[in-house]
């Protein structure tokens, strides 16, 4: 039997003559001879009409805490249904998930739930949130704001995690329904960019400001990876950006790289190169800076950026101690900028 909706309609489409169409749903503008895959490897031209190729089909689900996303500012210790589907609009030479984001959706193994299955078994679980993660959730698009739609006429709040390669038009519509982001922020470099993903920095850096802008929950996430873009001048120059564009309040995470898919030959990150960039963000008057993939570190806890308490005690995923009084600092009252649940 076939299965139910192999083929969906995209959404942000422009045909073309000779049956071409262009999707113009991320910034590399796909132009799609008739059969023609985009860069995704998710959205097809069928006889001069754009189709998604990943709706409904969920590669991967599970239940995970929020902080593992990550988001430290955002319903602190709460668990989270995250699923995708795959394929990505990016190619990293250091993807973690390259056996579900580097291939068609139809071609792995993968399981069809609409958006209303998706969220009957999110309220079957003890959990009030969905991510759209693991993949680049840009690239099933359309199945994506369904649930969200839903999600939200439910009460479920919902989660994006994301490169940030996404066009205006469709991040508008999206954003809505959508109420925290991480955004990976991989490079401040447009080479590097080019080099190792395959996208450019300047449709990130405009994804950013839209997002902030628009009053969705935000942090960034930056995997520094050895003789890539650990160097220093790399790391102040990122961080004077953010710092001059209103990003202050906005949580950092400096990731830790280890040996994955293309970059088996790089070693992973010295803990004291993380170190040092978080030194640098908070130089730069970055508030809230975390460092990610290290372990037995204090360096994932919250502190009040005025009177420098401790606000969250973290231990992995785990929280060790929770202070906060309301979002705000329970020693100077100072607000913590963030969305807080009432422990």
């Amino acid at each position: 039997m076939k299965p139910r909706n192999s083929l969906h309609k995209a959404s942000f489409q422009k045909q073309e003559a000779e049956k071409k169409v262009r999707c113009l749903l991320c910034p590399h503008i796909c132009l799609l001879q008739d059969g023609e895959l985009g860069k995704c490897r998710s959205r097809q031209n069928v006889d001069g009409t754009l189709y998604s190729l990943s709706y409904e089909k969920i590669c991967s689900m599970a239940i995970d805490p929020i902080e593992k996303k990550p988001l430290f500012h955002f319903f602190p210790d709460t668990p989270i249904l995250s699923l995708s589907t795959a394929g990505c609009n990016f190619h990293c030479l250091h993807c973690q998930n390259s056996h579900i984001s580097q291939v068609r959706p139809d071609t792995i193994p993968y399981r069809e739930l609409s958006a209303k299955e998706v969220i009957a078994i999110t309220l079957s679980y003890p959990c009030r949130l969905i991510a759209f993660t693991y993949t680049e959730p840009t690239i099933y698009y359309e199945y994506m704001l369904d649930i969200a739609r839903l999600a939200h006429q439910q009460g479920i709040k919902t989660v994006m995690i994301s490169n940030g390669y996404i066009n205006r038009d469709p991040l508008l519509e999206l954003i809505p329904f959508i109420d925290a982001m991480n955004i990976d922020l991989k490079f401040f470099d447009n080479s590097l960019y080019r080099n190792t993903t395959t996208g450019t920095l300047n449709p990130v850096l405009r994804t950013l400001k839209t997002v902030k802008e628009s009053g969705v929950w935000l942090e960034i996430t930056n995997l520094v990876i050895p003789n890539r873009n650990d160097r220093q001048e790399a790391i102040e120059e990122m961080c004077n950006w953010l710092a001059n564009n209103g990003f202050e309040d906005t949580p950092l995470h400096f990731s830790r790289f280890y040996p994955t898919y293309k970059l088996t030959d790089t070693p992973p990150t010295p803990v004291k190169t993380l170190l040092k960039a978080r030194e640098i963000a908070l130089q730069h008057g970055i508030h809230y800076v975390y460092l990610g993939n290290v372990a037995h570190t204090r360096d994932e806890d919250s502190y009040c950026h005025n009177c420098h308490s401790l606000l969250i005690e973290r231990d992995n995923y785990t929280i060790r101690e929770y202070r906060l009084d309301n979002g705000t600092c329970p020693d100077c009252g100072t607000d913590i900028p963030g969305r807080w649940s009432t422990h």
